[in-house]
């Protein structure tokens, strides 16, 4: 008994021992369904009483016992019709109350019908039409009161509570989203939110919704907010541009007023709560520019029911172009890639969201050219989109054999072998780091994209080109392995410091949906030699990035989470460029993207160089290859390097 007994104390107490309903799990159906009978039950007997103090008259051809099961049964028969025992008691709503009325409303029609019907073949009546009447207000009393009863001990339970710190917040909008997202909150529990009132655009007087105040947002959002109590705001619609988002936050930050982003209850899974689903606003919500909106048609034409081949698949930039690849419906999608783990998670997840999708899955180093020829051989390939490459500058300026053999050698393979099988087009991934590169990777992307281009021109100059190469260019992608927003996330997850190599180095972002739609867009469009830009608008402070990350994740930068400044590592600039002085621009047909027009190299002298270039990379002579590199690319200036004493060198010796 004693063993009971501490069990049930555990249920309904808390942690300081303390009555807590809230811990209750909610009935079971039965368990309903048999405090409604009960309460109908006793709504018959009250009616009893009622009726007998009321009138000596009473009808006799059946006993009171005979009379209450016929009353109860056919209540039963209408609560499992209109199952008013199947909702959530604490969460009875509306329509609950409805079903129960249309229960209740039904079993008395239901009555009056067998009482004429009893009269007409036996010549008396069994209830008190007036009887029922009053049965069926009081039993609707009892079931509606004990709902409602249920509902507001569990809500001031709630209130009282002591041990949950509630985030006092304003929701912005008044819309029926925003409505509906107050709503959940203030049922869920535990509770994580105590919304105080809305803010809107529009003007409101003494407009109130779900009791809770409404205020007109003006400029200073900041005071609004102080005025309800409230220090976070939840944004809960999408009206707002970036801009103006962006300008609510910085103001929001500033005052140290915490922001957070719900969910359009439309897109609510419900598998969660949906507090769960309101999350700190990321810093990828404010970046984002405008969505592009691209044309459709000439990818359809590019795509679908053509083989595809996309390499560097198991990348973040890889994978995106292989989801959206194949939601055009091409004959063949073919990913590549070394990298064996990611890749096959690629393949399950293309093969469980596509299954009618014709798909191949190939493990290969795009440095290995006779692999590479027996797949161009066996595959029949339209169209590639090469975005196998290493990226990260400190570890190609460690290891400049390891950039050419994957960055240089490896896009020289694919380029040869495209022009070799009749590959119709060539979409080069590249990336602003090899517009006047500083450091080994920019400068190995760079020749890569000088390759491409002059073997185009060298097609031209013996008629119509097999293959049409384009180059897309673009900066950072947000979310992308190695990304700065990843480290960053990471850093302030465990406590700090947050590492910056330089207080004043910017960059230019974009989302890697944004970067891969370029990326389809520029092949669709390109007709052979193009460098295709996107404008990425305004460049992002490093810095203010960090400060802005670590506000939003609601720490003080340098208290709760230092900012550390590392130093600028080997090869980094604090800025990068889009297109250099060489490159002219011509508009395309969308205003976000550009066409670089660079100069045109001779085919030979390239192709001869980068096949030095490559050569020393397999001796392994990491000197020799950035010499070759800078032989091959005179703009390439390292910054912050080793590699800087070669700058000044007149002579590369020869092997």
């Amino acid at each position: 008994m004693g063993k009971i007994n501490r069990a049930l104390k555990n249920i309904l107490t808390g942690p300081d021992n303390a009555l807590d309903i809230r811990n209750l799990k909610y009935l079971p159906r039965w368990a309903v369904l048999l405090i409604d009978i009960g309460l109908v039950t006793i709504s018959t007997v009250l009616t009893f009483f009622i009726v007998v103090d009321l009138s000596p008259f009473l009808y006799k051809l059946l006993s009171f016992y005979e009379k209450t099961l016929i009353i109860v049964g056919v209540n039963i028969l209408f609560f499992i019709v209109f199952k008013t025992y199947a909702g959530i008691i604490r969460y009875s709503s509306n329509i609950d109350a409805l079903k129960l009325l249309l229960a209740t409303v039904s079993t008395f029609f239901s009555l009056v019908a067998l009482n004429y019907a009893t009269f007409y073949l036996v010549g008396e009546k069994i209830f008190l039409i007036g009887g029922l009447l009053i049965n069926l207000w009081i039993s609707f009393s009892l079931l509606f009161l004990f709902r409602l009863g249920v509902k507001q001990a569990y809500e001031y339970f709630k209130i009282i509570q002591k041990n949950e710190s509630l985030i006092r917040a304003v929701i912005l909008g008044a819309d029926e989203n925003a409505i509906s997202i107050a709503g959940a909150l203030e049922i869920e529990h535990p509770k994580r939110f105590k919304i105080v009132g809305f803010l809107t655009s529009d003007s409101h007087k003494s407009l109130r919704i779900l009791d809770k105040p409404v205020l007109r947002h003006t400029k200073k959002i900041n005071k609004e907010v102080s005025s309800l109590g409230a220090d976070a705001i939840i944004f809960s619609e999408n009206s707002f541009t970036p801009e103006e988002k962006f300008k609510l936050v910085e103001e929001c930050l500033e005052h140290d007023i915490a922001v957070y982003n719900a969910p359009l209850v439309s897109s609510w899974d419900g598998e969660q709560p949906l507090a769960n689903n309101i999350k700190t606003l990321q810093i990828e919500d404010l970046l984002e520019r405008e969505p592009i909106q691209l044309e459709v048609q000439n990818k359809i034409e590019q795509l679908t029911g053509k083989t595809i081949l996309v390499t560097g698949a198991a990348g973040s930039i890889g994978s995106e172009i292989a989801r959206q690849v194949a939601e055009y419906n091409p004959k063949r999608l073919i990913i590549l890639d070394q990298a064996e783990t990611p890749l096959h998670n690629l393949q399950l997840e293309i093969e469980s969201r596509f299954p009618d999708l014709d798909f191949r899955a190939i493990i290969c180093d795009v440095g290995n050219q006779k692999r590479l020829d027996l797949m161009f051989q066996n595959q029949n390939i339209d169209v590639v989109y090469h975005a196998a490459a290493y990226k990260h500058v400190p570890l190609m300026e460690s290891n400049p054999h390891e950039a050419v053999f994957v960055n240089i050698h490896g896009t020289k393979n694919l380029a040869d072998l495209a022009v070799k099988y009749g590959v119709g087009h060539f979409v080069m991934v590249s990336t602003d780091k090899a517009v006047n590169p500083s450091n080994v990777m920019g400068a190995s992307k760079r020749a890569a994209e000088m390759y491409v281009q002059s073997l185009y021109h060298e097609q031209l100059n013996h008629g119509e080109p097999k293959t049409k190469f384009i180059t897309t260019r673009f900066g950072n992608v947000l979310g992308s392995n190695g990304s700065v927003v990843p480290l960053f996330k990471k850093q302030i997850e465990q406590g700090g410091p947050v590492t910056i190599t330089h207080p004043d180095i910017i960059r230019y972002f974009m989302t890697i949906p944004e970067a891969c739609q370029l990326v389809l867009e520029a092949g669709a469009m390109g007709k052979g030699g193009e460098i295709f830009v996107f404008d990425m608008g305004e460049p992002v402070k490093i810095m203010d990035l960090a400060i802005k990350m670590i506000k939003l994740a609601g720490y003080q930068p340098n208290k709760t989470i230092k900012v550390r400044i590392t130093g600028l590592r080997p090869g980094e600039k604090l800025y990068e460029e889009l297109l250099n002085d060489e490159c002219k621009t011509l508009p395309t047909h969308h205003k976000k993207i550009m066409i670089g027009q660079d100069v045109v190299r001779n085919y030979e002298m390239i192709n001869e160089k980068i096949i030095k270039i490559i050569k020393s990379a397999n001796k392994l002579k990491d000197d020799k290859v950035v010499a070759k590199l800078k032989d091959l690319i005179p703009e390439f200036k390292s910054n912050n390097s080793s590699y800087e004493r070669l700058d000044n060198l007149t002579e590369i010796k020869r092997d």
